[in-house]
């Protein structure tokens, strides 16, 4: 059991092969762009676990060495917790404690920047 970030319920970690099952998606099933870059398994798991990535509306997805996810909003809008899984395919699952779960792609555009591709083909560039 993880005590998630001081809160005073206690969530079970999600295992690898639950956290996306009959949810996970991949690059493919993405709308990509042909100058899209994909990342390998190992490349992508690099450059995401224990690392914040922060997007242009200053939103940030923070991806913990041991598999916890955080989103926390712009302007203190607030935090989402979740788990994350790294799969093929340049692709992060993420299975939120709500119950609810997405995956997105993680891809270099033509201009060289890092973006997150949602399963609806909305793209969100990361700052640098």
């Amino acid at each position: 059991m993880y005590y998630l970030f001081g809160m005073k319920q206690k969530f079970k970690a999600l295992s690898v092969g639950v956290a996306c099952m009959g949810t996970c998606v991949v690059a493919e099933d993405i709308p990509l762009r042909s100058s899209d870059v994909l990342f390998g398994q190992s490349d992508l798991e690099a450059l995401a676990r224990g690392q914040v990535l922060t997007f242009f509306d200053n939103g940030q997805s923070q991806f913990y060495d041991d598999g916890r996810y955080t989103y926390t909003y712009a302007n203190d809008g607030g935090v989402v917790y979740g788990y994350f899984e790294v799969t093929d395919e340049s692709t992060i699952c993420i299975e939120f404690v709500n119950g609810f779960s997405r995956c997105g792609a993680y891809v270099t555009d033509v201009q060289g920047r890092l973006v997150v591709i949602t399963e609806r083909g909305d793209r969100f560039p990361v700052r640098p």
